[in-house]
């Protein structure tokens, strides 16, 4: 599975490259003024999970009612991988199936969430 990042810190990708995911941030990948909507049909047609701490990607999956492509929203003051990092990676683990399948997932310090989609 394939993770877009789209305004993360630079810190993220060795971290999750390292244990064997592929990330892309969106620079890599199109026009920095592309839309929201273009950046997540880019998403979907490439199998990339967009990975964000911008509540823009969930909230067009729940009011298109699409199936995809999951979305994992990163949340808090402190989005580093210092901070995050283990969490991250063990929900990431955990969710791998359901995100291929198409989900949102909301993750902060203390808790994450997952929904399948469509919402």
């Amino acid at each position: 599975m394939n993770l877009l990042d789209m305004n993360l810190s630079p810190a993220w990708k060795p971290l999750l490259e390292g244990h064997g995911w592929h990330t892309q941030h969106w620079c890599e990948a199109g026009a920095a003024n592309a839309s929201d909507a273009e950046i997540m049909a880019w998403a979907k047609a490439q199998g990339y999970c967009v990975v964000t701490n911008d509540l823009d990607f969930s909230a067009i999956l729940a009011a298109t009612r699409a199936s995809g492509p999951s979305v994992i929203q990163i949340r808090g003051q402190d989005l580093s991988p210092a901070t995050l990092g283990t969490t991250l990676l063990s929900v990431l683990d955990a969710a791998r199936a359901t995100l291929q399948r198409g989900a949102i997932l909301i993750l902060d310090v203390r808790t994450s969430r997952i929904r399948t989609l469509p919402i």
